[in-house]
């Protein structure tokens, strides 16, 4: 069985270990270059780190990053709005709450591929289906065969693009900042992971290991707004400055060449991840915004499920029809859910927030641990 992954972030890469251990010819096909040492930190949940167990890699990374034991969101003035302990979910589920920086997981999960089945530098053109093969073009004007193609290209996927020329990504109303810079001598909490929900926009702060801190912010504004791509570490400190001091210290401390930008998107939940002998996996198939934390533990479980599929079922058919139907509706909803929390917690309106955060307030512990206790749940 010969596969050829396109796209080597991590659902690809996750999708590559998961099928070379099952004992098939997996082969990636990246875009970039090279792999450098970037991004910002990621957040991975229960049920990613239960996909990573599966994959046998968990420990490696577990050892790179830290476990935090709540999650609180503040508002503007530094009041708490809400704060979940994630411990007991932690000791139901497995390590949770989990943060680390995105370079790391991208490197342990490298060092897991078989020796010479990762190819940098192969931007995907078009695919092609003749029989139970697909043809695959790269813009170097090279070309791959293989019985299967697993399209990890991300939100912008080409694939997804020839396959399903109408479903683009659709702006969320906002964009976002990220970056990751040494602790410049504030005080935080450093055992949580805390968002502050203020009229201005939304800053979220988590601690990784040693003294270097993790931090997004969003804003409301036009889709591709050229004086939002602009803003320095400096002038998004000035946006901030009346929340709690930390938090516009920690954005000013920021090298801007570590500033990383983009507006946030989706995609509308698909009914189909699977066409023939391709099969869409992780945002290639179901992009999702960030305010969940989900979008590459959904990439992690897929590359999980699509192995297990695969190493089932004798026909690939049935192992691709059986993929679709575990992941598409579970997906969707993380989508949906995801973007009504964006919603809220963008709300600018004073009556609309203010309204929000007693709400949030009134809200029983307990309902909060139990509307997350399904992600956790996986089927395998």
């Amino acid at each position: 069985m010969k596969v050829i992954i396109i796209g080597g972030g991590i659902g690809g890469l996750c999708a590559a270990i998961a099928l070379q251990q099952a004992g098939m010819e997996a082969t990636v096909y990246e875009a970039a270059p090279e792999l450098k040492p970037v991004g910002a930190g990621v957040g991975l949940a229960a049920n990613a780190i239960q996909g990573l167990s599966r994959l046998g890699v968990a420990d490696e990374v577990v050892a790179r990053g830290k476990q935090l034991i709540a999650l609180t969101i503040f508002d503007e003035k530094g009041k708490v709005i809400s704060d979940m302990d994630t411990r007991p979910l932690s000791r139901k589920y497995g390590i949770n709450n989990f943060v680390i920086h995105r370079a790391d997981l991208h490197e342990v999960l490298q060092q897991h591929l078989q020796p010479s089945t990762l190819f940098l530098n192969k931007r995907c053109q078009h695919i092609e289906q003749q029989g139970e093969q697909v043809h695959v073009t790269f813009t170097d004007g090279t070309q791959a065969t293989a019985n299967l193609l697993v399209a990890a290209d991300g939100i912008n996927s080409v694939i997804r693009r020839q396959l399903l020329p109408q479903r683009l990504p659709r702006y969320a109303g906002y964009t976002c900042w990220r970056g990751i810079v040494e602790n410049p001598g504030v005080q935080i909490n450093d055992t949580i992971s805390a968002e502050t929900w203020a009229p201005q926009g939304r800053v979220g702060i988590a601690p990784l290991q040693g003294n270097t801190i993790y931090w997004y912010a969003c804003i409301n504004a036009p889709a591709q707004d050229p004086r939002m791509g602009q803003l320095t570490p400096v002038q998004l400190a000035e946006h901030f400055k009346d929340l709690p001091p930390a938090v516009p210290a920690i954005l000013a401390a920021t090298s801007p060449e570590k500033l990383i930008w983009g507006d946030i998107g989706d995609l509308k939940p698909l009914q189909q991840f699977v066409f023939g002998r391709v099969a869409l996996l992780g945002d290639a198939a179901h992009a999702t915004t960030p305010n969940m934390g989900q979008g590459a533990c959904q990439a992690i479980e897929d590359a999980v499920v699509l192995g297990q599929c695969l190493q089932q079922a004798q026909d690939v058919s049935v192992a691709l029809t059986d993929y679709q139907k575990r992941r598409v509706a579970r997906t969707a909803k993380v989508i949906r859910l995801s973007r009504l929390l964006g919603e809220v917690s963008q709300w600018e309106s004073p009556w609309l927030y203010r309204s929000r955060n007693a709400l949030f307030r009134l809200a029983p512990r307990f309902m909060t641990q139990r509307q997350m206790e399904w992600l956790y749940q996986v089927d395998f």
